[in-house]
């Protein structure tokens, strides 16, 4: 987990940087490009996803945490020290944005970021004096959807982070760009906390294998990774200098411009793109989609049926009465 720390900024590295220049430049020569993949961002979902208020940041934030310390306070035992559930929550909510910091050289989150300590012990209090409120997850589909989906738009912001901050530090070696470093940063970054104390070891994925948030961020860093380079190759070399697409034969005109406009606000467009793939996946792995099209059995009905069919039937429950 990081907050805004680090060389990419809210954007994410070269992401951020390459989009910034590419428009700005844009603007100068005033040219108006006609984007029919705006919708992706232009609407209160991305809104919310992109994180654009600070009391969304707190708020998801608080989500987070919160449910982090449901699964810390569920497999520790009732005799379990305070401060073992406090320092376990605290490395289950910050495990990515303490090993990934140190593997690219920069601060952790947990000594960067004053907010965040503070979320983490808001969360910690809640559950220590108001365990009910865990009762409240397990039984409750909607507060249970509203926690999933703070909890997964943190975790978006965490994977692009990585991955662009990643992309900007690591050189490229036999490519012309680097792949596996951070693609492995950015899954790192949405689960590292499965590993953390290290003293685990890989006892997380020995018997039951990959956790469904670490499959998930393992898609989702490799696309968020391929996609903004993508965009960016598109920004330096995709169209004309009056902004024009240039269309391929082989895939056709219409294909190709739908792809040169995908690299519009591809920062933005990538993280919401991620962020509806974890929120799905999340909803399908914790059985919300199930529930809510399952309907109650219609138990009155089937509880007074009779064989009208047969007179016989009826004659012989008459008599017994």
């Amino acid at each position: 987990m990081a907050w805004g720390r680090g060389k990419g900024g809210n954007d994410a590295g070269t992401s951020g940087a390459a989009g910034s220049g590419y428009y700005a430049s844009e603007e100068k020569t005033g040219n108006t490009m006609m984007d029919t993949t705006a919708w992706i961002i232009n609407n209160e979902f991305a809104n919310f996803v992109l994180l654009n208020t600070m009391a969304i940041k707190y708020m998801c934030m608080v989500g987070y945490t919160f449910m982090h310390g449901c699964n810390v306070f569920k497999n520790c035992g009732k005799d379990t020290a305070t401060s073992y559930k406090c320092i376990t929550m605290m490395l289950a909510c910050t495990g990515g944005g303490i090993l990934v910091p140190i593997f690219l050289n920069t601060i952790p989150v947990t000594i960067g970021i004053d907010a965040y300590p503070v979320a983490i012990l808001t969360s910690f209090l809640l559950h220590l004096y108001f365990p009910i409120l865990r009762e409240v997850v397990d039984l409750s589909p909607i507060f249970k959807s509203l926690l999933i989906v703070f909890y997964e738009t943190i975790r978006t912001y965490v994977v692009t982070l990585f991955v662009g901050l990643a992309a900007a530090t690591i050189p490229a070696s036999q490519f012309s760009f680097p792949i596996f470093g951070p693609i492995i940063c950015g899954t790192i970054g949405g689960c590292g906390g499965y590993f953390l104390p290290l003293n685990k070891g890989l006892d997380p994925i020995k018997n039951d294998g990959l956790a469904p948030a670490m499959f998930s961020a393992l898609l989702g860093a490799t696309f968020y990774h391929f996609y903004t380079h993508y965009a960016q190759l598109v920004a330096a070399t995709g169209g004309h200098d009056d902004g024009t697409t240039v269309p391929i034969p082989i895939i056709g005109s219409s294909v190709y411009t739908l792809l040169w406009e995908l690299h519009i606000d591809y920062v933005k467009k990538g993280k919401v793109l991620v962020a509806s793939y974890f929120l799905l996946y999340a909803f399908y792995k914790n059985g919300m989609f199930s529930a809510a099209v399952s309907t109650p059995p219609k138990i009155s009905a089937a509880t007074d049926k009779r064989d009208t069919k047969n007179p016989a039937s009826v004659k012989d429950e008459k008599k017994s009465n």
